[in-house]
């Protein structure tokens, strides 16, 4: 019997459909990282870049939207800001990144895995990301408490603590 069945979250046609998806990790944290722009802001972040003129450049993001999406990433914890001040200039914001934010390196690094095997230019992908120690690849994987590799085939969903029924219509 599957965990959802076991829970009395049962359904005539499909055990999940009765059970509120509103209360979902996934979507929370799409509402903070969901968007290109903040992808593509972090990457930049862990390729070194830190100021907004180089996020600007780089990107190509309007500067509004730029702003838009920094702000939201300090505010969640994600980036934190420092000052820094180039010799002849004015002291300036440079972006860091949190603890917070790189618990989000696996996703991101998902992501271009995907992209390297799925979308990346006829010659192959733009960016190799090596281990700096010995040189070997890096890779995201899923992996259980136990230390497991763990294919999307071998994975099951239960219900967790916070999982409540669908509200009745």
């Amino acid at each position: 019997m599957d965990a959802w069945m076991e829970s009395g979250m049962e359904s005539a046609v499909a055990p999940r459909l009765d059970r509120d998806a509103s209360n979902c990790s996934i979507a929370r944290t799409l509402e903070i990282v969901g968007e290109k722009w903040t992808i593509l802001i972090l990457r930049e972040v862990w390729y070194g870049s830190f100021r907004f003129s180089d996020f600007e450049r780089v990107l190509g993001c309007p500067r509004n939207l730029l702003a838009a999406r920094l702000r939201m990433l300090v505010e969640q914890g994600i980036l934190v800001t420092e000052a820094y001040k180039e010799p002849g200039s004015r002291s300036r914001p440079k972006y860091v990144i949190t603890p917070k934010g790189m618990d989000l390196v696996p996703a991101v690094m998902g992501l271009l895995q995907w992209g390297d095997r799925y979308r990346a230019a006829p010659e192959g992908p733009t960016v190799l990301v090596r281990h700096r120690g010995c040189g070997a690849r890096v890779e995201a994987q899923t992996r259980c408490d136990h230390g497991h590799h763990v294919q999307a085939h071998d994975m099951e969903s239960v219900p967790g603590p916070a999982c409540l029924p669908k509200p009745a219509q």
